[in-house]
């Protein structure tokens, strides 16, 4: 049974909530009479509680097509379609954050009880919103500040060089002095966070299947975007011609909360994009990488002799022509989740003389008679104690390069457990702040990750 949102009970009285609630009945919203969304009992600022049980298969809400804000529901719709061209950026997202930065400032938003839910995006708190000092300090050797870094730079040059001078051109409906770097900066991290792409239809992959596929644009989906994320989800959006279902998948308890799916996030992910993570252990999909670089490291380690190096040397150099430089390897707590690129890597770099010269000759291997089904045993946890014994010992001088990224100087060991010992001490983590806690879990569970490696290649 549905009812309108409307006459939802908001428990703790958030006039925000309530006028949102309000909004979703108006647009033709429907949210079903078993479930509550809520400001308190849920694992972050807004979730959805049930109050009966749910069963699979049940619809929690419904939103139409025209409660969605994108570029082709907005109010500036016409102008960023008709001037498209001059929009164009790596990122793709400049058409819905113009938009979103018209919508988010106007009294007169159709969109203003939804967007009025957020008074300051970076209550989101994403490491981009962190100091450097601190993100370099609490994330070192994740991965998480260089993405950071990467993102901001990227967020300005797409600021300055697209966005200023198109609403410089329109002062009609943009301004400088309200719209500025700092609230785009914020809107990214809100459409990082709370924005929907839709699957392309069958017939759409087809048209792209010998052409670069492109993704769909984000959108901003209003009420599914409240739903929190857990790895172990029970429900799911789902995108028909007319509307947007959130559909239960697996039974949902009263009191339980509903928990929508992101997809396959690692921690660090999850911190980087949504700036949240899941506690240790319970992410399943939780990665930790090795870059090209660090295998080339472990190679030139184990080097005796000149003739030695410039093998080595030779076989990165095939390597380079064949892959991209800053290629990473990922590890799961299930095994190496890249493990064609891995298989090739290690036996390029393993190679003897004659078999690269012949590798070179042959312009690649004549024949491989190792399936994808082979390869990906041999790469996961079961498998690896039992590979060749020259890639085990790169992998293991790998694993414990990237593990000293954490650090400076430490050892292995001492890494993984200065945080084992903060995670068993109950006290000690009550005293964390949000953000040295969240750090943690991405820490550690990618150091756990690598050390299991280290145990799984020892000779």
């Amino acid at each position: 049974m549905a009812t309108e949102a409307k006459r939802q009970k908001v428990d703790n009285g958030s006039e925000p909530l309530q006028n949102f609630l309000t909004w979703c009945d108006r647009v033709g919203l429907v949210l079903s009479s078993k479930v509550s969304v809520r400001k308190e009992g849920t694992v972050a600022a807004y979730g959805m509680l049930a109050k009966d049980n749910i069963e699979e298969g049940e619809v929690l809400f419904t939103i139409p097509r025209s409660a969605l804000l994108h570029l082709e529901t907005t109010k500036v719709s016409a102008l960023l379609n008709k001037e498209k061209s001059c929009l164009e950026s790596s990122s793709g997202w400049v058409p819905l954050l113009l938009a979103l930065l018209y919508e988010y400032t106007s009294s007169q938003s159709h969109w203003g009880p939804y967007l009025s839910l957020w008074s300051d995006f970076r209550a989101l708190d994403h490491p981009m919103f962190w100091s450097k000092e601190e993100r370099d300090r609490l994330l070192k050797g994740t991965g998480v500040p260089e993405a950071v870094d990467t993102d901001l730079s990227n967020i300005q040059r797409e600021y300055t060089d697209v966005v200023l001078p198109y609403m410089l051109r329109h002062p009609d409906l943009w301004n400088p002095s309200t719209h500025t770097l700092d609230l785009y900066t914020q809107l990214v991290a809100f459409v990082m966070a709370y924005s929907f792409q839709e699957p392309q239809r069958e017939e759409e992959e087809e048209e792209e299947e010998e052409e670069e596929s492109t993704p769909n644009p984000p959108m901003m989906v209003p009420m599914a975007d409240m739903l929190n994320h857990v790895s172990n989800h029970n429900a799911n959006l789902e995108f028909t011609p007319d509307s947007l279902k959130m559909v239960c998948v697996r039974r949902i308890s009263t009191g339980e909360e509903v928990f929508n799916t992101y997809g396959q996030m690692a921690n660090w992910q999850l911190l980087h994009m949504y700036g949240f993570t899941e506690p240790y252990p319970s992410n399943s999909n939780d990665t930790a990488d090795i870059s090209l670089h660090q295998l080339y490291k472990a190679a030139k380690a184990g080097v005796q002799s000149d003739s030695d190096l410039q093998l080595v040397e030779e076989r990165w150099e095939t390597l380079r022509r064949m892959m991209k430089e800053d290629g990473v390897f990922v590890f799961s707590n299930q095994g190496c989740l890249t493990d064609s690129e891995l298989h090739t890597v290690l036996k390029v770099m393993c190679m003897s003389k004659d078999e690269l010269s012949q590798f070179k000759e042959n312009e690649g291997w004549e024949e491989d008679d190792e399936d994808d089904e082979k390869i990906s045993q041999a790469f996961c946890n079961d498998g690896i104690p039992e590979l060749n014994a020259s890639w085990k010992r790169l992998l293991h001088e790998a694993a414990g390069l990237t593990l000293r990224l954490y650090g400076d100087g430490e050892t292995e060991d001492k890494l993984v457990d200065r945080d084992r010992v903060l995670m068993e001490d109950k006290a000690a983590l009550r005293g964390l702040s949000s953000r040295q806690w969240r750090a943690l879990q991405v820490r550690f569970g990618q150091k756990m990750i690598l050390h299991r490696l280290m145990e799984l290649t020892l000779p």
